[in-house]
């Protein structure tokens, strides 16, 4: 017994030089995105924006389309700032977005019977009900001014 358990010990000490050599610490840091994305943007932009990828601070967000895309440019700076505000350190410098297939996590009941604003409706006005799967108010407060905006640009 006592052999194996030096074995072991010896192993664990391998494993732990190695993986300071290769300094996982600022990768895993990173991927701490993931599990937050959901509840830091709310449900609606979760439905239609995951995040792919992070490289050197730049995280790569698929969108389902075009029109996603452009609302969400104006609102990156924000969505930046929330996820590193949640990280607790400054992880996601730049978001770039792409448009593809939007593979969304399983939302909860009560996100699921939440009607998102589709791209399609971002001419018309948009309600109280709308905006309520997005939890963070500044964030509900920009998609509010954005709908605004679009719908007075639309009617012009």
């Amino acid at each position: 017994m006592g052999k194996n358990d030096s074995q072991i010990e010896k192993l664990g000490e391998i494993l732990q030089k190695s993986l300071k050599r290769l300094d996982l610490a600022p990768r895993l840091v990173e991927y701490g995105v993931w599990p937050i994305w959901n509840e830091i943007v709310g449900a609606a932009i979760a439905r239609n924006a995951q995040p792919e990828k992070i490289r050197n601070g730049t995280l790569f967000v698929k969108v389902s389309s075009a029109t996603w895309m452009q609302e969400l440019q104006y609102m990156k700076e924000m969505i930046s700032q929330k996820l590193n505000q949640s990280l607790g350190r400054d992880v996601v410098k730049n978001i770039f977005f792409f448009v593809g297939k939007v593979e969304t996590t399983v939302l909860s009941s009560t996100d699921q019977k939440t009607s998102a604003p589709r791209p399609s409706l971002l001419g018309l006005k948009l309600d109280e009900e709308q905006l309520r799967c997005v939890k963070d108010p500044e964030i509900r407060r920009a998609l509010k001014r954005l709908y605004a905006a679009r719908s007075r640009k639309g009617k012009k």
